[in-house]
């Protein structure tokens, strides 16, 4: 159909689009509350160009024009800013995962039209009021939550609100009135009739149902269930498929050590995805973790799981563990080569940890009796003394969890 409305940031001035046979329509998604909010419609257009306005005049960028695009649309069922923002962060799970688009909000990849209206208890649902093209969950929320007060503002003040188009001013944190708002019959859509109609095959979509991938509901039950990750672990892996693919991968050289490579996919490397440090081989702007995607950066899965393994055998610490980290996504280094270069094999000989504590012992003696009257009372502050007395005469390369059996042993028998 054509959306006959007059578009300026479009070449031929109108848009086409699908009114009547939209793609899909009557789907859900879940909450975190378990609320279910309707999908009413999926259908397919073309994207308009940018329009960037100034003090007297106005630029039009035309790069993304005529683009198609997918719009997805819910039922008025949504009854909070809060809710919105959980409702688009699971749609843009749910996208991205399944390899739809890469989420980009910053590039306007994936993007927000909200509808606010607001009602008193029991009454219908009031004049509605667009905020268009927000392209960033926490603007979204802040547009809505000030949306409502705006409305209710005007409410109590006895003026009438005018359905209209709005623009959300992220600076200033509020909404600017940007057109008034047409109904569908505004648009005067007609067929177009440069187009032919299109029928999609069932057995089409049978085929695209069978190839689609694990979805993200999905995949957070499987991470809870078979790898027994939090909630919250399992929630930040699978906000990102290229976290995901980095977990997976990791885990499939190191089995059984679900945990901690969560922890260090979650944490260091995610932050270096997001901070999209230059370093990484695409030096570009891929992933949806941020501006380096993992599956092309030159720390791998297999770095991650070496290191897993020495920190598990307290062969390096969780700091060194980091830094080998930090040197890998720089260079691309074997982490054994990192380990040796950096000096960050922790000493776990116990007979020279044993001669170093016996040092700090002789030396300290009024604080060792202190100490070993606390382990009768419980009182064991002391401890950390001696142990950062050792790290520090080892170079802080002694294995602090042995250090601490040592300590205690030699303070005992003292």
């Amino acid at each position: 159909a054509r959306k006959n409305y007059f578009y300026p940031d479009l070449p031929k001035g109108y848009q086409i689009s699908q009114l009547d046979l939209p793609l899909c329509s009557d789907g859900a998604i879940v909450l975190e509350s378990g609320k279910r909010v309707s999908i009413e419609r999926i259908h397919m257009e073309e994207d308009a160009g940018k329009s960037t306005h100034h003090s007297g005049y106005s630029l039009v960028n035309l790069n993304r024009a005529g683009t198609p695009l997918v719009e997805i649309v819910s039922r008025p069922e949504l009854a909070s800013a809060l809710e919105a923002g959980d409702y688009l962060r699971k749609l843009h799970a749910i996208v991205v995962g399944a390899e739809i688009c890469d989420g980009n909000m910053q590039n306007g990849n994936f993007r927000c039209d909200a509808n606010v209206s607001v009602r008193k208890p029991g009454q219908a649902l009031g004049t509605r009021v667009e905020i268009k093209n927000v392209n960033s969950f926490r603007f979204v929320e802040k547009a809505i939550y000030h949306e409502v007060a705006r409305q209710i503002n005007a409410l109590e003040a006895g003026l009438r609100i005018v359905q209209e188009t709005r623009l959300y001013d992220s600076d200033q944190d509020k909404t600017i009135s940007m057109r008034s708002k047409e109904d569908a019959q505004d648009y005067r859509y007609f067929p177009d009739p440069d187009l032919i109609p299109f029928q999609i095959p069932s057995d089409w979509v049978e085929r695209i149902k069978a190839t689609l991938p694990e979805l993200p509901a999905q995949r957070k039950a499987r991470f809870i269930s078979e790898h027994g990750l939090s909630e919250y672990d399992a929630q930040v892996l699978i906000d990102s498929p290229a976290l995901t693919w980095f977990f997976e991968e990791t885990l499939k050289l190191a089995p059984g050590q679900a945990k901690p490579i969560a922890n260090f996919v979650s944490g260091e490397l995610a932050r270096r995805a997001k901070e999209g440090a230059a370093d990484a081989t695409d030096g570009g702007d891929a992933g949806s973790v941020g501006s380096t995607d993992l599956r092309r950066a030159k720390v791998t899965p297999a770095h991650l799981a070496r290191v897993v393994q020495l920190v598990q055998s307290h062969e390096i610490s969780s700091t060194g563990a980091k830094t080998v980290l930090a040197q890998a996504w720089k260079t691309g280094d074997g982490v054994d080569a990192i380990v040796e270069r950096e000096g960050l094999k922790q000493v776990s000989d116990t007979a020279a940890l044993e001669a170093l504590v016996g040092q700090i012992v002789a030396e300290n003696a009024a604080q060792t009796a202190e100490l070993k009257a606390g382990f009768e009372t419980g009182q064991t502050k002391l401890l950390g003394f001696f142990v950062g007395q050792v790290m520090k005469r080892s170079g802080g390369k002694a294995n602090p969890q042995l250090l601490q059996e040592i300590i205690r042993k030699k303070v005992q028998s003292s």
